[in-house]
């Protein structure tokens, strides 16, 4: 499953790997705009993993797979061959974000369903994690070979990706159907579950600070480059693909840090100081690229290190016969999130003189602090709750 994964991944982020060097200035983007076509495959999977996920709890998980891998293959084939704006360019990224929404979430659930109850936590850290490592091979594929041959071919290359997760899906074991408890769409339960609300919640921070700086880095980073003459070794394709593999083990080392210290006090202090380095990566933002590197780096460990954690914690906590709902919930505000990070910080960077002013960067990782500082919040509501209810 963490193989085919990364085959769906492929897709995930040729938008943003391609934005600054080439659909901006061919297509004459605002950073409003820019963000706005980023956010535009969020913003479809938001739509639709609550069909999805929900789905998951009265048919084997296998099917919704093999049916989002195929729509998020076609998607981005459409996108190579017909995009000409960013309204062309926003629904057919937009429908790739509707087929990865069939993979993800889904993904996790025909994996959980398969497993032994003491095997969930490490097993779904394991897989949530892979996401960074599919997320760094979507964007040094993307880059390399927009650069090399054109950026329509990044697209029509990276299609083949979802074919590995329609592979993964044919190895698995069948389960038998299930009963229909319930109404379908029914999220009442979810919502009324207040410490995996808060998770839910957690997890919304999260992915605004992570999908809002995995839409700007390479731009970023080429502002940074620019400005002090470009280097042979510290191009955007380095450090982008560096900051996406470097999430895998932090993910992973994040969730093992929570199994020791508790969830909730060790996704708050990862929050808080991840926050903190955002500040200064932007107040630094006119500086040399070899004394920004090291805070990348280290960025690039505090944003994806409470990922794995919020997710095996939302699993634990919600009701096994609503799972597949808790985990639709779950997607459904970390991707809206995740939509509203790539605009917020592409309007922040129009508000504040552009993305070719520092102090616009400066503003726009503020935006990211403050967005990830909501975390804590809503981890202290959840718990303050749990610990007035009876025993």
């Amino acid at each position: 499953m963490c193989i085919g994964q990364l085959g769906s991944l492929l897709p995930h982020v040729v938008v943003p790997s391609i934005l600054a060097q080439f659909l901006i200035p061919e297509w004459q983007l605002t950073g409003a705009n820019a963000g706005l076509l980023a956010g535009s495959y969020a913003a479809g999977y938001m739509l639709a993993v609550p069909f999805l996920a929900t789905l998951t709890d009265r048919i084997d998980a296998r099917f919704v797979l093999i049916a989002g891998s195929t729509l998020s293959a076609l998607a981005t084939l459409l996108f190579g061959l017909f995009a000409q704006g960013l309204w062309s360019g926003a629904v057919l990224w937009a429908l790739a974000g509707v087929g990865f929404a069939g993979a993800y979430m889904p993904g996790l659930k025909a994996l959980t369903d398969r497993l032994n109850p003491g095997d969930s936590s490490r097993a779904v850290t394991l897989y949530t994690s892979s996401f960074s490592l599919g997320v760094g091979l979507s964007f040094l594929v993307s880059q390399l070979v927009a650069e090399n041959i054109s950026w329509r071919a990044a697209f029509y290359l990276t299609s083949l990706g979802p074919l590995f997760m329609i592979a993964a899906c044919l190895l698995l074991k069948p389960l038998s159907p299930k009963s229909s408890k319930g109404r379908f769409l029914n999220f009442a339960p979810v919502f009324r579950n207040r410490p995996a609300m808060g998770f839910v919640l957690g997890y919304g921070a999260h992915c605004f600070e992570l999908y809002g700086i995995r839409t700007w880095l390479v731009a970023f980073w080429t502002f940074v480059a620019s400005n002090h003459g470009g280097s042979s070794y510290l191009t955007p394709i380095a450090i982008s693909f560096a900051f996406s593999i470097l999430a895998m083990p932090s993910s992973i080392l994040g969730n093992e840090i929570a199994l020791r210290l508790g969830r909730h006090r060790a996704v708050t202090t990862i929050m808080v100081i991840s926050a903190l380095v955002a500040v200064l990566i932007g107040a630094l933002a006119g500086q040399s690229p070899w004394l920004l590197l090291p805070l990348i780096l280290i960025y690039a460990i505090t944003v994806p290190a409470d990922s794995g954690a919020l997710t095996a914690g939302m699993t634990m906590a919600a009701n096994p016969d609503s799972r597949g709902a808790t985990m639709a919930v779950h997607s459904t505000v970390g991707f809206g999130f995740s939509a509203l990070g790539a605009w917020c910080v592409g309007s922040a960077l129009d508000l504040a003189g552009g993305p070719q002013v520092a102090s616009a960067w400066l503003f726009a990782f503020c935006v990211l602090a403050a967005g990830i500082l909501l975390g804590p919040l809503a981890l202290a509501w959840s718990r303050t709750r749990a610990a007035n209810q009876p025993t």
